[in-house]
This record gives C-alpha cells, sequence and structure tokens, in this order.
C-alpha cells in the first residue's frame, strides 16, 4: 500500500564541492564524464557506447516475487543506451533507519538510497553524506526535472541545493482510518462521521466482540497522536523542520511560533491522555510496540480500526484480506475536510531518493533516474509487465492483474505526478479529494514555506533529544506508557537540549520571516 508519512522537514546543509569523477570539471562548473563512459560522447545518447556498470539501490519494503522478471526487462531496455544492471536491496520498514544509517556510516558503495524528512534525511545531509544534484540533473536528468513542478523543486531544497530527488504526487497525505464495516453493521453502529464516533465503536467492538482488536497503528512510528493531528483543523498542529516527525516541539495555528510540549501541553497533552486511556481499557492493540508487519492484523481480520495513510485501501492488502476472511468487509473512514483553505502546505515532499556522496556512479544513477521517469519505463518500474501485473486504461488509469507478482512501490524511488496511474474502479469520493490533495490552489500556503533549518548549531543537543526520544516517543504516542510521569522524564533526561533547540530554531524563524517582510 502507497504510504506517504507525514509533514517534512528541511535543514541547511553543509555543502561539498563535487570533486573528482564526482565533482566538477575545472573551470567549467558541469559535471564531469559519467564513469564508465569510452569516447568523446559528452551524454549518454552519444555515439560511444557506455560501459556497464551496476547500480545499487536502497528502499524499503519487501522484495516482489516477479522483481527478477521486472529488472531482466528493465536491463534489456537499458542495454544500449546507458547500459545499467541493477542491484535493488529492499530493507523491511521496521529495520529502515538503523539499516540506512548504519549503511551510510560504513561507507558502503551505495548509489540511490531511500531517504526521508520522518527518516533522516536532514542529519544525513548535515552530516555530509548526501550529494548536491543541481549540476547533476541539468547535464543528465532533464527529464527528472520535467516530470516534478516548479513548486515540488523549489520547495524542497535544502540550503538552496537539490540534495535529493523528491517523491510526490500531492502536497499533503491522505489519511483515514481502515475500519471493519461487517463488524459495524453487525453491532448495529450506523457510518462513521466524527472522531467520537470512532472511538465509541472501538469500545462497542471491545465490550462485543472478543477475538478482535479493537484498534491498532498502521505503524509504530506513525502514531495515533500524529494521525488524529493531522486531522486538527482548530490549531493545525504538526512537527516543525527540527526534530523528524516528533511533537515534542511543534507548530500550530500556522503563526511561526515554535511550541515546546514540556511548556505547552495543549491540545498535545489531552490527546496523548485519551491515548494513554484507550490503551488501559484494552482499546489499543497491547504489541503495537514489537509487531513489524502493521497490516498484519487488519489482513486476517484481527482488528477492527487502523491508521491508513491513504482515503483508500490498497488492493494487495483487500486481496488478503478478502482471502483470509471471505464474509468479511473492509471501509475507510476519514476526516479530511476538502474546502478550499482549509488545509496548511509547505509543498514538502515527504518521501526522496539521494545519491550518497561515496558512489562511484554518481552520473549514471542520475541518467536512470532520467531514464526511469520516462512514461513506458516509468510504468514498467511502477506496476511490473504489462499484460501480466497490470493493463493500462488510457493514459492516466490502470487495472491491476496480479498484484501478488508486482506490487505498486514506486513512491520508494519513482513517484512523479505526471506519470502515476490511478486504478480504475475506485471510490469516487477518495477520487475527489485526492484531486484536493494535488491542487496548490486548494491549500493555504504555510508561512514558513521555503525556510530551512540549520541544525549546526545545536547537533549536540539534537543528537541528545534523539537518544531519549528513542527510549518513550513512540510508546508514548501510542498511549502505552503514562503521559505525565514519561513527560518528567523527557524533561529530567532531555529538557534542557529540547529548549536550546526550540530557541535556535525560533531564532532562525524569525529571522526568515524578518527577510520575507524586506
Amino acid at each position: 500500500m502507497k504510504r506517504l508519512l507525514s509533514t517534512a522537514l528541511v535543514l541547511l546543509i553543509a555543502l561539498v564541492a563535487l570533486a573528482g569523477c564526482t565533482g566538477k570539471n575545472e573551470g567549467e562548473g558541469k559535471p564531469s564524464e559519467p564513469s564508465g563512459k569510452t569516447g568523446d560522447s559528452t551524454g549518454a545518447g552519444g555515439d560511444a557506447k557506455l560501459e556497464e556498470v551496476t547500480l545499487k539501490i536502497m528502499i524499503p519494503g519487501d522484495r516482489p516475487p516477479d522483481m527478477d522478471l521486472v529488472i531482466a526487462e528493465a536491463e534489456k531496455r537499458m542495454k544500449d543506451s546507458i547500459n545499467v544492471k541493477l542491484d535493488v536491496v529492499f530493507v523491511p520498514w521496521s529495520d529502515l533507519a538503523q539499516k540506512t544509517q548504519v549503511t551510510l556510516a560504513s561507507g558502503e558503495n551505495i548509489d540511490l538510497i531511500f531517504d526521508a524528512p520522518w527518516l533522516h534525511i536532514n542529519q544525513m545531509i548535515a552530516s555530509g553524506f548526501y550529494e548536491p544534484l543541481d549540476d547533476l540533473l541539468a547535464e543528465y536528468g532533464k527529464t527528472v526535472l520535467e516530470k516534478r513542478p516548479r513548486q515540488m523543486w523549489d520547495y524542497n531544497k535544502y540550503g538552496g541545493k537539490i540534495m535529493a530527488v523528491p517523491l510526490g504526487v500531492s502536497y499533503m497525505s491522505g489519511n483515514s482510518y481502515m475500519v471493519r464495516k461487517d463488524i459495524r453493521e453487525k453491532l448495529g453502529v450506523p457510518p462513521i462521521k466524527t472522531y467520537e464516533d470512532l472511538i465509541a465503536f472501538a469500545y462497542k467492538v471491545k465490550e462485543q466482540e472478543k477475538g478482535i482488536i479493537p484498534m491498532t497503528a498502521g505503524s509504530a512510528t506513525y502514531s495515533f497522536v500524529a494521525h488524529h493531528a493531522l486531522n486538527d483543523y482548530e490549531t493545525h498542529v504538526r512537527p516543525t523542520h527540527a526534530l523528524g516527525n516528533s511533537l515534542m516541539l511543534y507548530y500550530k495555528n500556522n503563526d511561526g511560533k515554535v511550541y515546546n510540549l514540556l511548556e505547552e501541553r495543549e491540545p498535545i497533552g489531552t490527546w496523548l491522555a485519551n491515548t494513554h486511556k484507550w490503551f488501559t481499557d484494552g482499546l489499543i492493540f497491547k504489541d503495537i510496540l514489537t509487531t513489524k508487519d502493521f497490516h498484519q492484523p487488519i489482513s486476517a481480520g484481527k482488528v477492527a480500526i487502523v491508521t491508513n495513510g491513504a482515503f483508500g485501501i490498497g488492493d494487495p492488502l483487500k486481496n488478503t484480506f478478502k482471502n483470509n476472511v471471505p464474509n468479511g468487509e473492509l471501509e475507510t473512514v476519514t476526516f479530511f475536510n476538502p474546502e478550499k483553505g482549509a488545509n496548511i502546505t509547505n509543498f514538502k515532499q515527504w518521501n526522496f531518493l539521494a545519491v550518497p556522496k561515496v558512489s562511484k556512479n554518481k552520473e549514471r544513477a542520475i541518467m536512470f533516474l532520467n531514464w526511469a521517469n520516462e512514461k513506458e519505463n516509468y510504468d514498467l518500474l511502477s506496476y511490473g509487465i504489462e499484460g501480466k501485473h497490470w493493463e493500462a486504461a488510457g493514459e492516466d488509469k490502470m487495472k491491476n492483474l496480479d498484484t501478488s507478482g508486482y506490487s505498486a512501490f514506486g513512491y520508494v524511488w519513482l513517484w512523479n505526478p505526471f506519470d502515476e496511474r490511478s486504478v480504475v474502479g475506485g471510490d469516487p469520493q477518495n477520487e475527489e479529494m485526492d484531486a484536493v490533495l494535488r491542487d496548490a490552489d486548494m491549500f493555504t500556503t504555510d508561512i514558513l514555506a521555503g525556510f530551512e533549518f540549520d541544525s549546526t548549531p545545536v547537533q549536540n543537543e539534537v543528537s541528545q533529544y534523539n537518544t531519549v526520544d528513542g527510549q518513550y516517543y513512540t510508546a508514548l504516542f501510542n498511549g502505552v506508557i503514562d503521559p505525565e510521569d514519561t513527560l518528567k522524564k523527557f524533561e529530567a533526561e532531555a529538557g534542557p537540549a529540547l529548549k536550546k533547540i526550540q530557541q535556535e530554531l525560533q531564532k532562525q524563524i524569525d529571522e526568515f520571516l524578518a527577510a520575507k517582510e524586506q
């Protein structure tokens, strides 16, 4: 299932000049010759044939059974042009943060790697792990540039530079709750319209459906509290640029101020208390912190409500659920407000693909992305073999034929808004809401759109905070541990560090807003 994760964050980076085979030609300001190139041609389309290289690509998820078929077809198509072989390494979502960070720190040769503001892209850029891409894209990635609107590039730079290719098709994440419609109807509960209705249904499941878990989250890091914040239309709470998706520091009211949860509890404090009560009352899955496959409970028919990072439900999950629960039925419930101006965006994207500085094939990596962003090749890598895994329904729609062989996962390495197809037969209401997400004019622009945070002055404090965050945050924001006791521990162990981060972030925001007024 496609999942976007919420609110992107940025850092001002320490830029390092391109050098050697990965750098600029002296005096020219352009990337050097592509690695493996023979002859005098200056681009992939020259007369001289490029020597074969293998690109190692690290992305999250599970390797599809038919991945080798798709890669073989892609390599066949690339043989006489960019001459690339693909070594695609899949990392389980649950291991993603640690695995990618360790790989980068070890200096292992990786040519393209997934990263995100909710993961650790800010820290990786600040630490100099990624290559600036402006010159490389200008020389070898014109299609990559053309397949993303200017706003997507302008508002997803780091330190004024393109440090990773944004992967996205909209300006905000869809969000909903997957609900067991058959259980709701069995219990005589009318269609769920409000958050209060949702919780009331969970309590009813707890009381009357033994063996069914009332609620669980779509992932441990994408918590119940964070999901609730997505539809906070009263105060518009959202994470800051400093601490990933942590809400220990947060923005609200689109006022340019940084709030500290240790000092200003509401409205998050109420959400934490409510979520802890639900966990204590047995509504929330007791193993939420140790589950690696977060869709397994819903697909196995064991849970009634699960958070969902989209308006609809992907076919793979639907099919697995139907196989496991033939008489069951799923529906989605969303509290998204589609009215013009109701939602705030900074046009940031949630997922990115970066070129590590250690890569020996930087130019070829961008050539590959350029090739992959051509419509026919995008279809291949996104959906699989046409006629086997999917079939086209016009220019922008498709029908899935065999998602068990190759489920769509373009969002972790390819996504662009021009070539992405929607599945025929989708819920018209969901499609209408998705259309809102793709229309920039439907949003209120974030006062901090274009702002970038330089964490360098508080790098030690961020590291100190992250250590404490790793101990408590996920459990706290999924209701597993008591909020008051845990916030006291945060105060004792990370309070001063959090305060310094808040002050530095506010200082930079004030400077940014003052410069805008000039």
